[in-house]
């Protein structure tokens, strides 16, 4: 959830480490803090309450130099946000300082055992409990840094990448990890540590990806060395970025999530590039290929995720049983993983994250795969945890996602979803050929699609400015676009603090249409398709209340539109690809909303990008 920056080499660390704040900012922007060894041997750390730019103001007049060091940006778990609970956090002797992303699950008995050998503490986190811990077995037994950070981490239950410098080893940064992505980066006799590649891009395209239980030493003078837990020595696997720096910035747009938006049109294609192909009727996925009698065979699939990527999964629910016929189970990741789910061999399960690094589902594959399950991963993270974990698997392709509302991914991921439905639906003959044709037709005029539903920009932002002063939204949808009433509003109440709910538009009546009055608008997910004369009816019984209605609905609809208070087209397609469809405009009323609210779009409070902790 934080992110973590580390830099050693022959420049000045400290631009480098800030710059990668920067970029690392969408992980965590409750408290920033940096540390630095200067070239007289002491260990510098500073560290503000608030964003990168208020630890930026705040050491303007300090001593900077240094050719290593390490930086944070935190979005809290222990300890309320301020200034003594931000990373770094020194050891008691302030010999070592450390950063951490993560939850150490037993601080509370390691700080308890410190205390008694009469080490105090500066701040009420878990982090500093490790930090204290390191110094602790390395003075009791004289041990080198690694190897008491080693020992360290064999005491600690929890989840955790951390990086840490010791006065003493001015040369040296020492990471780890398990559960909580890091990345080093290899240059010319210089060596970067990041959460993920975006800080590390500028300098270099070659990276290792540390696995869960690896430390890394990176070392100005003898590179880079890694082992495990166990000090077994590794060899490391060097990649090459795929990531530009232009894809890191905000090329224009006045925020990354009006960039992301806008996007769609290019990353769709670039996700269906080589898998669909109109000329030959035909969708392709490896992943699938090398594995299509798991699919095809499967009595039942579960596919489990997090937030906006579940809603990505209730929508492939209705596409699989649709064409393949087969049971389909939708599962909050963190629930699944705590009762006792009855998993069969022969199941497969879909674990569906942008990050590739959510906590909750990769908790949920590791159950799976220990009862015997076959795990296909969808991610948009190249070389993140969950498609190393998973058995196989697809990459989505649609870029860095720096807006921490999800809107390019969710795309994709519904995009790979409908695809593998229409894989698994013809490879066991489920669906006629004439339906199968027809959706691949019109996967490939998604692009197209969309780019026609951006030109509504304008019409959308003037429906938003009337309802910037609002409580409530309700948002309604049926079959295929019920979650997508759910994505509309969980998209609002992210980024606006507007509350929203989504609901089928035929549980109105189970206790909703309670809240319709004048003040409560109701988006309505409305397209043409098989349940347009139910949705109708919804919607009479919305305005017979004076509710205010925003409905997305066909380009020629009129029975709507005679209905609705404001509308927003989409191109008439396939009931199956209308969610990537309709989702756009809801983007955009969200956006335009929280904009006019005065919101921060792409840091919203108390949220972060990637959830590694639970």
């Amino acid at each position: 959830m934080c992110g973590i920056v580390g830099y050693v080499g022959k420049r000045d660390a400290y631009p480098i480490l800030m710059k990668g704040l920067h970029r690392l900012e969408y992980r965590g922007y409750d408290s920033a803090g940096v540390a630095l060894i200067n070239s007289t041997g002491n260990l510098l750390v500073y560290k503000a309450k608030g964003k990168v730019s208020a630890l930026e103001e705040a050491v303007k007049d300090k001593d900077l130099k240094g050719s290593i060091g390490i930086a944070h940006t935190r979005w809290a778990t222990h300890g309320e946000p301020n200034q003594r609970n931000a990373h770094p956090h020194y050891s008691e002797t302030e010999q070592l300082a450390i950063i951490h992303n993560g939850i150490i699950e037993n601080y509370a008995t390691l700080k308890q055992g410190l205390k008694q050998q009469g080490y105090t503490f500066r701040s009420d986190t878990d982090t500093e409990v490790l930090v204290q811990l390191i110094e602790y077995l390395k003075v009791k037994d004289n041990l080198d840094l690694p190897t008491a950070v080693q020992l360290a981490l064999n005491q600690v239950v929890g989840a955790y990448a951390i990086a840490v410098l010791d006065k003493s080893c001015p040369d040296l940064i020492v990471a780890a990890r398990k559960s909580s992505p890091l990345v080093v980066g290899l240059g010319q006799d210089e060596y970067f540590l990041a959460s993920d590649a975006t800080p590390i891009v500028e300098y270099t395209d070659k990276v290792i990806y540390l696995d869960d239980g690896d430390i890394a030493l990176l070392d100005r003078k003898k590179g880079v060395r890694i082992r495990t837990l166990s000090n077994i020595e590794k060899t490391p696997e060097i990649k090459r970025l795929e990531l530009t720096l232009s894809q890191i910035e905000k090329g224009g747009y006045d925020h990354f999530m009006l960039k992301e938006i806008f996007e769609q049109p290019d990353m769709l294609r670039i996700c269906m590039s080589g898998r669909v192909n109109v000329e030959l009727n035909n969708v392709t996925i490896a992943g699938f290929i090398d594995n299509k009698e798991r699919f095809v065979n499967a009595k039942r699939i579960i596919i489990t995720a997090c937030g906006t990527s579940w809603h990505a999964g209730l929508i492939a629910m209705y596409a699989i049983e649709e064409f393949a016929h087969i049971p389909v189970e939708v599962e909050y990741s963190s629930e699944f993983r705590y009762r006792k789910p009855v998993i069969n061999e022969g199941d497969v399960v879909i674990a569906i994250s942008q990050s590739g690094e959510t906590a909750d589902t990769l908790a949920a594959i590791e159950l799976a795969k220990s009862k015997g399950a076959f795990i296909f991963g969808i991610c948009n993270v190249v070389g993140a945890s969950i498609p190393r974990t998973a058995h196989s698997g697809c990459y989505t392709h649609v870029g860095p996602e720096i807006g921490v509302a999800s809107t390019k991914a969710f795309t994709a991921q519904v995009t790979v979803l409908t695809m593998l439905a229409l894989m698994i639906g013809r490879e066991k003959g489920t669906i006629t050929e004439e339906k199968y044709l027809s959706i691949v037709s019109e996967l490939s005029r998604v692009p197209e699609n969309i780019r026609s539903i951006l030109k509504q920009n304008d019409i959308i932002k003037e429906v938003a400015s009337h309802f910037t002063k609002v409580n409530n939204f309700i948002y309604l949808g049926r079959g295929y676009n019920f979650p997508i009433a759910n994505e509309g509003a969980l998209k609002l109440k992210e980024i606006s603090y507007i509350h929203a709910e989504g609901y089928p538009a035929a549980e109105m009546k189970h206790g909703p249409i309670a809240l319709i009055s004048e003040q409560m608008p109701v988006v309505v997910v409305a397209p043409r398709c098989g349940t347009y004369e139910k949705i109708i009816s919804n919607i009479q019984e919305i305005k017979a209340r004076k509710g205010k209605v925003i409905a997305v609905v066909t380009e020629g609809d009129v029975e709507v539109s005679k209905l609705a208070d404001y509308t927003i087209t989409i191109p008439e397609t396939e009931e199956c690809v209308t969610p990537i469809l309709s989702v756009v405009p809801l983007q955009l009323l969200a956006y335009h909303i929280a904009v006019m609210k005065g919101c921060n779009v792409d840091q919203p409070r108390n949220l972060a990008k990637s959830v590694t902790v639970e």
